[in-house]
């Protein structure tokens, strides 16, 4: 490229002044001749006019001058067709190629984005042979672009697919190009790409339908369709559609998948009313530029994410202490919702563990969808009931595989599991290890009594004993509150699930009557109880099923109408299976005074109570107990349900340890398999059936020994 230098107008010299020829003194005419060197014209030319001054060229005067400086005394300034540098000794009039580039060959190789005006002749592009004729072969440059490169500048005519070099020798009428193969052994590749100005997802509306923007972001889903590949497209702005097409059903761009950075050009379209960018090129992004671009995502992200920082529903010195660690709960929960990061949300199958999922699954269900589209649950989303109190392997499992298939099916990242009144255990720990094999992030929501052990496993984790507090304080209200913070939106809606947890796990704390005085106006306590008896039966039933839609009309999320006819039913057939189960279990009960006055239930679940349906062994127990507490309302009261390999232990005014006798008779006991866990004064005990007699003499020992309250 060259323009006429500004300050000489082309002279390639600047005028300094104008003297005198010092060899005619200003006549213009030689004084001297040599005649031996005039040819026939000059010797007719000197006598009609004199000899010309030599020095002068006639003129009489000389123009005493200086190189310009500006353009090197060349007239004009010239940069490099390719590099653009500037050309300081002109050596080829008409390529205008600095040195540099002249030393080697550049060939170009342009982007989908590009079309015919970004093509230039004389220059070598690479290209693939799409199609053959007769008189040459047809060779793409890119999807867009299509030359010919006739027989007769060809020896041996390339086959369909091959790859390879061509001069663009003209472009003629109409975008044809004339197209020349070349042979080269040294040569760098240059990447073209249209010149189009960054936006974000927030700056594309419905104005810019037909035009051609250019975006950069992170890589959150890629879903195949029976048509193109969806890819959602995370930037400083928010999310966006991209669609992309090779033919039906087939994946583009398969080296692109979730979490990737890119650049993408495409044509804003619209699909059911909703913005999409129909895609031309897609670039994988590496090195510095990935790097600027994921922070600038992270950054709009990590804002995005803060949770709302509001009161509590009620006054709890517990939960304030804990507020900081539930605020960050909420942040690690709404950041994996804007990176479209799946979320598998793993409760314990009772009524306190029902209610601190279903306020979660309401906090974040609108999220997901408002980020991900109507169908995103689907794919970011799943919720799952223990049987256990604590993450067992037959969980982790399952969730792993479902995982990877996702990965593999629809590209998805690993999830983030969340375990709510669950996961604080020693117990929880083998299946931590294997969810971190896979890189599976988890979070804790839990009150049963924790072990320090399982922090190292997790991103966070919250439970009252932290800060002094326990079970009173149930998974069920903290997880509302936490559902609260991630979405405030839904505190009418789940307001009364923290009493629904209080009844159902008979918690005594000030939190409990709080939260059940919170919702007096809308439901008495009979109501309550009835809602949390009627998730465990039902729950019961459901397996490893979470009954979606049928939870939502027991805690009243759907239809009222609905919701009291259900409840009734259910109540009404739990309670006639609870009646039975007693008569049988009451008359077979055997009780003792120990040694501290308290006294010992124990009830044989395996042969004095029916099996395999409701209430199963654990909440047997409960029942009994509760009748042999009212029974005895003045004296500390611990019962037994057992089976061949189990205990359950359910305790009122002994100040019992459960987590710390189940360490104690794994240590002291060897051989006998013991492992279990649970709150303070309620939990369970898994041994070898061989060593039932033991154990449990054992464990009477030692609840012999433990003080009472009255």
């Amino acid at each position: 490229m060259s323009k006429e230098c500004p300050d000489c107008h082309g002279r390639g010299y600047e005028l300094i002044s104008t003297d005198v020829c010092p060899q005619c003194k200003g006549k213009g005419k030689s004084k001297s001749v040599d005649f031996m060197k005039f040819s026939e014209k000059d010797i007719d030319s000197f006598l009609k006019e004199g000899a010309t001054c030599e020095k002068c060229k006639g003129t009489g005067s000389l123009e005493i001058t200086l190189k310009c400086k500006t353009c090197e005394g060349l007239g004009n300034i010239y940069t490099c067709k390719v590099c653009g540098a500037r050309i300081l000794e002109l050596r080829d009039t008409e390529n205008e190629i600095c040195d540099s580039c002249s030393s080697s060959k550049y060939v170009y190789s342009l982007d989908d984005s590009c079309d015919i005006k970004d093509v230039e002749a004389e220059k070598l592009y690479h290209g693939v042979v799409n199609s053959k004729a007769s008189f040459g072969v047809f060779v793409d440059l890119n999807p867009n672009i299509r030359g010919l490169m006739h027989s007769s500048n060809v020896g041996t005519l390339p086959e369909m697919g091959d790859l390879v070099i061509v001069l663009v020798k003209s472009i003629k009428a109409g975008g044809k190009l004339d197209l020349i193969p070349k042979t080269l052994k040294r040569y760098e590749t240059i990447e073209i790409e249209k010149e189009l100005p960054l936006k974000n997802s927030a700056e594309i509306d419905s104005s810019m339908r037909g035009r051609i923007i250019r975006i950069e972001g992170d890589v959150i889903q890629v879903k195949q369709t029976s048509g193109p590949t969806i890819f959602t497209i995370n930037d400083e702005g928010g999310f966006i559609q991209c669609a992309a097409f090779e033919s039906a059903g087939k994946r583009s761009y398969p080296h692109i998948d979730a979490d990737m950075i890119v650049s993408i050009i495409g044509e804003v379209t619209l699909r059911d009313e909703q913005i999409q960018i129909e895609v031309m090129s897609m670039k994988l992004l590496t090195g510095k530029k990935e790097t600027v671009v994921r922070a600038r995502v992270e950054s709009v992200i990590d804002e995005k994410a803060s949770p709302s920082d509001i009161p509590f529903l009620i006054k709890s010195d517990i939960m304030e202490k804990l507020k900081p660690r539930m605020l960050l709960v909420a942040k690690e929960i709404k950041k994996a919702i804007f990176h479209s990061r799946p979320i598998i949300l793993r409760h314990h199958a009772d009524a306190d563990g029902i209610t601190s999922a279903i306020s979660i699954e309401r906090a974040i269900l609108p999220l997901i969808t408002d980020i991900g589209g109507t169908d995103a649950e689907y794919y970011f989303y799943k919720r799952a009931p223990s049987k256990a109190p604590f993450y067992e392997l037959a969980d982790v499992t399952r969730d792993i595989s479902f995982a990877l298939e996702d990965s593999s099916r629809h590209g998805q990242k690993m999830p983030l599991v969340i375990l709510v009144d669950n996961g604080s255990t020693e117990e929880d720990v083998p299946s931590m290890r294997q969810a971190g094999v896979y890189g599976i992030d988890m979070l804790v929501i839990d009150h049963h009594h924790p072990d320090e052990i399982v922090d190292q496993y997790l991103i966070g984790h919250i439970n009252p004993a932290h800060v002094g507090g326990d079970f009173g304080v149930t998974s069920g209200m903290l997880c509302t509150e936490i559902a609260r913070m991630i979405n405030p939106k839904v505190s009418d809606t789940i307001k009364h699930l923290p009493a629904v947890s209080a009844v159902g796990d008979r918690s005594e704390a000030p939190e409990a009557e709080r939260y059940i005085s919170l919702v007096s106006d809308h439901y008495t306590l009979e109501e309550l109880k009835e809602m949390a008896l009627a998730l465990d039966y039902e729950q019961f039933w459901l397996k490893f099923s979470s009954g979606k839609g049928l939870i939502d009309d027991i805690l009243n999320l759907g239809d009222h109408t609905i919701h009291n006819k259900l409840i009734s039913l259910l109540c009404e057939q739990a309670n006639i299976m609870i009646q039975e189960q007693l008569e049988i279990c009451l008359f077979n009960v055997k009780s003792q005074k120990l040694a501290n006055s308290a006294i010992m239930n124990v009830i044989d679940v395996e042969n004095y109570a029916q099996k395999f349906t409701f209430p199963p062994p654990g909440k047997t127990s409960g029942e009994v107990h509760d009748i042999l507490v009212r029974k005895n309302p003045d004296r500390a009261i611990v019962t037994i349900g057992y089976g061949p390999d189990f205990a359950v232990i359910r305790s009122k005014g002994i100040l019992m340890n459960i987590p710390r006798i189940v360490r104690e008779l794994r240590e002291e006991m060897k051989g006998a398999g013991v492992s279990g866990g649970g709150h303070l004064v309620v939990g369970s005990i898994k041994f070898v059936e061989g060593m039932r007699a033991e154990v449990l003499s054992k464990l009477a020992e030692k609840i012999a020994s433990t003080k009472v309250e009255y």
